[in-house]
């Protein structure tokens, strides 16, 4: 491969140097920061030698290159370009700085609500649990004790995370605004202190006691925050701003106690007195008007928005979602956003189900299948970006198929007693309305399949020969970069290795390759990144992850460790080369948490560990675990055999290859 070629060419069709921003790659991609999107042509830049596939994500272009290749050419790129590399946070700095305001809210919003996910699913679903159980228990069709431990403690627990939801938010916010997170937490407190009157009681006693401010100007309600989400994250803004600005004017001899006392009484008090107050009253608003939307006669407003739920998922502005879910639960004791998201969900998944069904290409087949039932249960990345955008129409009958079943969900008036859970699990947050929920679903499904398998049609498929390298091309799709039979290997100098050496290479006609992880093979459907679930780099098996240790899946050499240690390249016995990549998105973890033991040219055995990761930092920083391995140039073996589904340790075969 002509890398300076391959250089030459993505940087024509971006827009040439003065259109890049910024310039970095990890271990997959090539990561720019583009000026002015409208220069840049991803239809072109997709048939570039090398280039398996093109896209945007977090204000970025990203060119899937492979490993091996992708820093050849990066290198080739900056020296052309006349630019300088720019580090991961530089990159990723630029790409924030580029977004509109609006976006880097909505990415805001994301950092706050994603990592505190997991304890609001796991106070819904209790919580939906324990509303089937009273219901079935009140009306004779279950005998529960509920009197009994088990009973009460869940009971107990069911709630929680709503109770304390201000602490985890404030918390987090903290995290985001680059505050410290105690304090963060410590205004979270404040602003649910029980010597405040409950919010949830207002409605029925009345505000019972109100305070004066600022020497008696006003007065204001002496009522806590329960149920508000935007007044705790504008308050440990605020914190944030005196914080860092108190780091820089207090002496150090005094900054450990100064900066702390004056960061949480002024921003409590400031909080409590005014921002509180008018933040409650917009937030209040922002709900209204939503509610108003929803609302709308013959279900129009939903209608609409479920429809429209999945175009903002492929923009990011779903992220915000979470936020809308907390605040109608508190206001109206339900959430009608949930079953709306819920329907759009699985309308995804039903138009990806019927391109599976109906398709004749085995690969699209065994991408669409599994990637549907993983929009079932909510997570719809993989069908939205893995398939039915892919093919555009089946995006458009998922669309349809969302827009009907939310319509259905305004008219039966469907609301979730919990937010955190879409699709066929979420019925347990709609346990008050477990009928109408699937009414709902099958509105949903059944629209999004007949349309998606009236008018989806495969296309047909041309070869085509791009210098020596042969591949098969579906016109207007980027599939082509799955099948092709690029030449991007990691060019490992086995001449110069007896054990590793084209001999000994030759030699070996199957081998074996065992996890690399301890933990779980799951399908690649249920990988949130669209490159690795669509195989894009290679032959790909996931796991997730159950303890830090990532090992040596056979007998080879270590061709390149990367810097941050979150992705390694390895050559085997018989020539495969492989890519072990620990967690989606963790370049931009810049090494935190990764602990490399190995280093290039390093012969290594089966089960020798080539990294040690903290996966309590990886799940903090808000990144998924799932490790990735990857055999890039499957095209040189006979036979490449995966493993099903299921838990592994390090000794346990996941991949057989055969020459």
């Amino acid at each position: 491969m002509d890398y300076n070629k391959t250089a030459k060419e993505i940087l024509e069709h971006v827009g040439g140097s003065k259109n890049i921003a910024s310039a970095a790659h990890c271990a997959t991609r090539l990561r720019l920061v583009i000026a002015d999107n409208s220069k840049t042509n991803k239809e072109v830049l997709e048939n570039v030698e090398g280039v398996k596939g093109v896209f945007e994500a977090s204000g970025q272009l990203q060119i899937i290159l492979g490993t091996g290749t992708v820093n050849k050419v990066f290198d080739e790129f900056i020296k052309i370009a006349g630019i300088t590399a720019s580090t991961k946070e530089e990159a990723k700095q630029a790409a924030t700085d580029k977004q509109s305001w609006f976006m880097r809210a909505i990415k805001l919003l994301g950092d706050i609500f994603v990592p505190i996910i997991p304890a609001i699913v796991a106070s819904g679903f209790l919580m939906g649990i324990m509303n089937s159980l009273d219901f079935m228990n009140s009306n004779g069709f279950l005998h529960i004790d509920t009197h009994s431990s088990i009973y009460v403690f869940a009971n107990l627990f069911s709630n929680i995370a709503y109770t304390f939801l201000q602490i985890l938010i404030a918390f987090s916010a903290a995290k985001a605004f680059g505050a410290n997170q105690y304090l963060g937490a410590v205004i979270g407190m404040i602003m649910i202190h029980p010597s405040l009157q409950n919010a949830y009681t207002v409605a029925t006693e009345g505000v019972k006691q109100t305070q004066s401010v600022f020497g008696g100007l006003f007065h204001i309600d002496m009522v806590g925050y329960q149920g508000h989400v935007i007044p705790v994250i504008i308050a440990v803004w605020i914190l944030s701003v005196l914080e860092k600005k108190l780091h820089k004017i207090v002496p150090e001899i005094l900054d450990l106690f100064v900066t702390p006392l004056v960061s949480v009484f002024v921003t409590g008090y400031l909080t409590l007195s005014i921002v509180g107050p008018v933040f409650v009253w917009a937030e209040n608003a922002v709900l209204g008007l939503i509610q108003w939307m929803l609302t709308l006669p013959l279900g129009l407003g939903s209608l609409l928005m479920g429809s429209l739920y999945a175009p903002t998922v492929v923009t990011g502005i779903h992220q915000m979602y979470t936020a809308i879910d907390i605040g109608q639960l508190a206001k109206y004791g339900v959430t009608y956003w949930l079953p709306l998201a819920s329907a759009a969900n699985v309308a995804q998944g039903a138009a990806a189900l019927a391109v599976g069904v109906k398709s004749k290409d085995k690969k699209i087949k065994s991408l669409a299948l599994p990637s549907s039932l993983s929009a079932f249960m909510g997570i719809t990345e993989p069908a939205i970006f893995g398939v039915n955008l892919r093919f555009f129409k089946p995006f458009i009958a998922g669309c349809i198929g969302g827009g009907c079943g939310a319509l259905y969900a305004s008219l039966a008036h469907l609301g979730a007693k919990g937010t955190g859970v879409t699709g066929i699990f979420g019925i347990l947050l709609c346990l008050n309305q477990p009928l109408q929920y699937l009414i709902e679903m099958i509105i949903s499904v059944g629209v999004a399949f007949v349309i998606s398998f009236v008018i989806y049609t495969d296309k047909k498929a041309e070869t085509q020969t791009t210098g020596n390298i042969e591949a098969t091309a579906i016109e207007n799709t980027d599939i082509a970069a799955d099948t092709a039979k690029a030449e991007d290997s990691m060019e490992t100098e086995n001449t110069t290795n007896p054990e590793v050496s084209e001999n000994a290479v030759d030699s070996v006609s199957e081998e074996v390759l065992y996890s690399p992880v301890k933990g779980r093979v799951v399908p690649l459907s249920e990988v949130a990144d669209e490159t690795f679930a669509g195989e894009l780099l290679g032959t790909t098996i996931a796991v997730e992850p159950e303890d830090g240790k990532v090992t040596a899946p056979c007998d080879g050499e270590i061709t390149n460790i990367f810097e941050t240690g979150h992705a390694v390249c390895l050559t085997t016995k018989t020539g495969g080369e492989l890519l072990i990549h620990i967690g989606i998105d963790t370049v931009k973890m810049d090494g935190t948490g990764f602990v490399k033991k190995v280093a290039d040219g390093d012969q290594v055995k089966a089960g020798d560990v080539l990294v040690e990761v903290d996966l309590d930092a990886v799940k903090e920083a808000g990144h998924p675990a799932t490790t990735m391995m990857i055999l890039a140039n499957a095209d040189d073996f006979s036979e490449v055999e995966k493993a099903e589904p299921g838990e592994v340790t390090s000794t346990d075969e996941v991949c057989r290859l055969v020459k």
